[in-house]
């Protein structure tokens, strides 16, 4: 995805909602998750939606609603082209307006929804004050526009790798290496990244990054400088931040940080 090809809006006065558009988008992302969740829809070409235990191509007017840090990938079919708008809402704001929340991927195929998602976001992008984007966020929320048929559940849990989520997530921990990871559940290396793999969709490498950058985006948004956010995360270089921030989030830091 070329930069021009995406736009990108949020409001420090609502803090609980981002949405971003995105047209002939060539961008392939690597299974990433989302401390928000996530809604969108496919404008035109057709998308290969990924989850674990789940697949499908998503056709244009299709809706999708993926749960709070539920790893997925969302690509164009290889050497196509496709456009697409994304909102990420607020968990606990999400419950306020749309009550219980299911607990994996919805996908829906219905005119109606998918045009009052689009008027949704053509509210957010316009000049409109606050006040009129956060009640027109709250009346989609509301009307359950967002939800379908359910196309995949949670991973399976797995309560015996919890310690090892919680010290991949922790910001700032220095990473034991995976065979002490694994010695400490008395398991193999291979058992260890096979099983959290398994209940988690991504390999304990992979879930570490993927935490790290989304506490990049948390404190770009916050206006964190970009050599700050690098070296603080522990990220080797700046190079390195951005091409992993990039295949994640489909734009640079920079980008993301200063919407157009």
């Amino acid at each position: 995805m070329t930069q021009s090809s995406a736009r990108l809006w949020r409001d420090p006065r609502l803090p609980f909602v981002e949405s971003r558009r995105a047209t002939d988008s060539h961008a392939c992302y690597r299974p990433h998750s989302h401390s928000t969740w996530s809604i969108g829809v496919v404008d035109r070409g057709r998308s290969d939606f990924s989850c674990p235990g789940a697949g499908r191509v998503l056709e244009p007017g299709t809706l999708i609603s993926i749960p709070a840090w539920l790893p997925h990938a969302c690509n164009p079919l290889p050497g196509r082209t496709w456009g697409y708008q994304m909102l990420y809402v607020d968990v606990a704001w999400m419950r306020r307006w749309a009550g219980t929340l299911p607990t994996g991927v919805e996908v829906r195929r219905d005119r109606s929804a998918y045009e009052r998602f689009q008027h949704l976001n053509d509210c957010l992008f316009s000049r409109r004050g606050a006040d009129a984007k956060a009640a027109a966020l709250a009346a989609f929320l509301s009307r359950n526009d967002w939800r379908g048929e359910p196309l995949a559940g949670p991973p399976p849990a797995a309560p015996e790798l919890e310690p090892v989520r919680r010290w991949l997530a922790a910001p700032l921990a220095e990473t034991p290496s995976l065979p002490a990871l694994a010695a400490r559940l008395g398991l193999s290396r291979y058992q260890l990244n096979r099983r959290f793999q398994g209940a988690t969709g991504m390999t304990p490498h992979a879930y570490r990054l993927d935490r790290r950058i989304d506490r990049a985006r948390r404190l770009l948004r916050e206006g964190a400088a970009l050599t700050e956010v690098a070296h603080d995360l522990g990220f080797a270089d700046q190079s390195h931040f951005q091409r992993a921030f990039k295949e994640r989030v489909a734009m640079t830091p920079g980008a993301y940080q200063r919407p157009r």
